[in-house]
Order: structure tokens, then C-alpha cells, then sequence
């Protein structure tokens, strides 16, 4: 059996992240998505164990130098990382996984496991970018200026990555991310196993 396909979904804040994978989960039934810990407060409607771990930066460190994570970082002064034992066994047992995580994170699991598929979510503008993240009212006005200062900078890390989908219309994000994902699982690469048994017939 193959290894399933590891997913990482990542871009700016506000570029509707967290809406894809939302969507690609319902739409996809065997696409598990793996869950983040972090640091920081839960927003309105977040679950415990569905939306995040949402966990204390002692017991966060802990688990830093305990090698727990396929990849961590601190973004706007909050602790996020993947625990990596899950991720692992997911892949193992041959299921897809997706991971919506940011930027410093993906480029960490793109060292750590090359052979994920990496796909960068663009807004359709800053403007609009910046209207997403007033529209949560979860934030300072000052927090905002941050978060667009690092979108227009975290831009160029689009070369990094495998794919670009620009979000401007959820559905066609959508249905492009599920394009990129079925072409993924058929590359040759990833049929060993299939290839090797067609031959032992």
C-alpha cells in the first residue's frame, strides 16, 4: 500500500485558508485534516481537539524539546506546530492528510518532508485581504497593520511552493486544490507499490 499524500496548505492570513480546508474536508470524505496545537486564545465557535490544541507555552516548549513537532512557529507572538506522531502514523496507514498551516511552518515541513505538495492560497487583492481579516472584529487596529505589512512580504514566498490558487471564488479554489491533489496521487512516484505488485502477477 502507498503512503497517503501530505497536503500543506498555507498564505496569508486572511486569504481564506481555513475556508478551503473546511470545504475540501466535506467535499473529500477520506482527506483527514490534521489538527495544530497553539498558544494562542480560542477564537469564537473554535473547538478543543477540532480546531486546534489549545495549550500553554510551558507545556507548548515542552513539547519543542521534546522533538513532538513536524514543524512549529511564532507568529504574532502565538505559538502554532503540528504534532508530528499523528501526521506520521496517518500517512502510514495510507491516508491523505491536509495541513493548514502558515508560512514559517510550511517552508519547515518542505525541508523536513520534501515530497508533500505545497499549494500557496492568494487573495484576490490586499484590499479585499485586508477587508477578510476587519471582517473577523477579532482583532486590533494595530494587529491588522501587522498582519498586512507581513501579507505583502510573505507574497514572494509563493516561488516556494508547488502551486498557487488564487481565492477568489471558494468554490473554484476549491474544486482547484481537489484537481491538484487527484494528478498528485497518480504520479509515478507515488504508484511504487502498484508497479511493484503488477509485476510479481
Amino acid at each position: 500500500m502507498d503512503n497517503g499524500l501530505l497536503v500543506v496548505i498555507s498564505g496569508p492570513s486572511g486569504a481564506g485558508k481555513g475556508t478551503l480546508c473546511k470545504r475540501l474536508k466535506s467535499e473529500m470524505k477520506d482527506l483527514k485534516v490534521s489538527v495544530s496545537a497553539t498558544t494562542r486564545k480560542p477564537r469564537e465557535g473554535e473547538v478543543e481537539g477540532e480546531s486546534y490544541f489549545f495549550i500553554n507555552e510551558d507545556e507548548f516548549i515542552k513539547k519543542i524539546n521534546n522533538d513532538e513537532f513536524l514543524e512549529y512557529a511564532c507568529v504574532y507572538g502565538n505559538y502554532y506546530g503540528t504534532p508530528k506522531k499523528e501526521v506520521f502514523k496517518q500517512l502510514e496507514d495510507g491516508n491523505d492528510i491536509i495541513l493548514e498551516i502558515d508560512i514559517q511552518g510550511a517552508l519547515q515541513v518542505k525541508k523536513n518532508y520534501p515530497i508533500g505538495v505545497f499549494i500557496f492560497i492568494l487573495p484576490p487583492s490586499l484590499n479585499e485581504l485586508q477587508n477578510r481579516i476587519e471582517g473577523r472584529g477579532t482583532d486590533t487596529k494595530e494587529v491588522i497593520l501587522k498582519r498586512m505589512q507581513c501579507a505583502y512580504d510573505e507574497l514572494d514566498y509563493a516561488f516556494e511552493y508547488d502551486y498557487v490558487v488564487l481565492n477568489d471564488q471558494v468554490e473554484t479554489a476549491v474544486q482547484k486544490i481537489q484537481c491538484i491533489i487527484n494528478a498528485e496521487k497518480n504520479r509515478a512516484i507515488r504508484k511504487k507499490a502498484i508497479i511493484n505488485k503488477i509485476r510479481e502477477v
